[in-house]
């Protein structure tokens, strides 16, 4: 059953070293103040798993915190490359990087057998597809009632599934609206789940027909920290910070400059700094 606690409790408590951790969003909803949380609290040798993986995995990447990563697209939205993954895995810089490459169709079918509680997924796809010459847990079964040739992944189950999401109501329960991703089969794969959110609650009110509601006994902990999807949107709050998405690229270039904007912005900073960003109440 989720527990209300404060973010520096909830990934102290729900994260640990080499753990398979997943953070999922779909163009918004990326739990940007929790990655934070995680790089302060000085996690290593994670392995990272998202079907976009974008800023914050490049800075998990950057601050030599990672060993593996499990993807199935990696970069700065609408700007380019994510260029601390891409020294890490050209450069070894800050340490080597072990790569797992799939398509999305892959990756949300793996997160959808984890939820299901199944070995592996099955689903037609890769045929003829490179992927499969580097991706060695990339195999084929033969389908026992058809005997067509599928493709088989392994399901995905986190260790710990952060997320982010606009309300949780005093029970624990969460609400996702608009573009949904793959967070609900995240969580509930998981093995333990974090979810911060704009704001609790007491009752959801009218709810769209696409809105996924999490109930309270998938979850953990639920965290308030408003803005805490900062500089992506999150629905209904606050818009896409454009302008943060190609400053990254300026600061992701040099590791100097990664390391001090790190430094200032992230290790000596705290979940605080996400609330500027955000108006007060839902956006009208």
């Amino acid at each position: 059953m989720a527990k209300i606690m404060e973010l520096a409790t909830a990934i102290r408590e729900n994260v640990n070293d080499g753990d398979l951790l997943v953070m999922e969003g779909f163009t918004h909803l990326i739990p940007h103040a929790a990655a934070h949380e995680v790089i302060r609290q000085g996690y290593k040798d994670l392995t990272l798993s998202r079907m976009t993986p974008d800023l914050i995995y490049d800075q998990l990447i950057g601050m030599g915190r990672v060993k593996k990563m499990i993807f199935s697209y990696a970069g700065n939205p609408g700007v380019g490359l994510l260029l601390r993954f891409r020294d890490a895995v050209e450069n070894q810089w800050p340490r080597a990087l072990e790569i797992e490459e799939h398509s999305h169709a892959a990756m949300a079918n793996a997160y959808e057998a984890g939820a299901a509680g199944l070995p592996c997924a099955v689903f037609r796809g890769y045929r003829g597809a490179g992927l499969t010459e580097v991706n060695p847990n990339i195999k084929s079964i033969e389908c026992p009632f058809t005997g067509e040739k599928l493709a088989a992944v392994p399901a995905l189950n986190a260790d710990v599934t952060i997320i982010h999401a606009q309300r949780a109501n005093k029970n624990g329960d969460v609400l996702l609206e608009g573009i949904i991703g793959v967070q609900k089969e995240a969580v509930l794969g998981a093995k333990r789940a974090v979810v911060t959110v704009e704001e609790i609650v007491d009752d959801f009110g009218d709810i769209s027909p696409n809105a996924v509601v999490l109930p309270s006994w998938t979850i953990n902990a639920v965290v308030v920290i408003a803005g805490g999807a900062h500089p992506s949107y999150a629905h209904g709050y606050y818009s896409r910070d454009n302008g943060f998405y190609k400053d990254w690229d300026r600061i992701s270039r040099d590791r100097d400059v990664f390391l001090e904007w790190m430094d200032e912005n992230v290790v000596k900073s705290g979940p605080q700094a996400f609330e500027v960003h955000v108006k007060k109440g839902p956006a009208k």
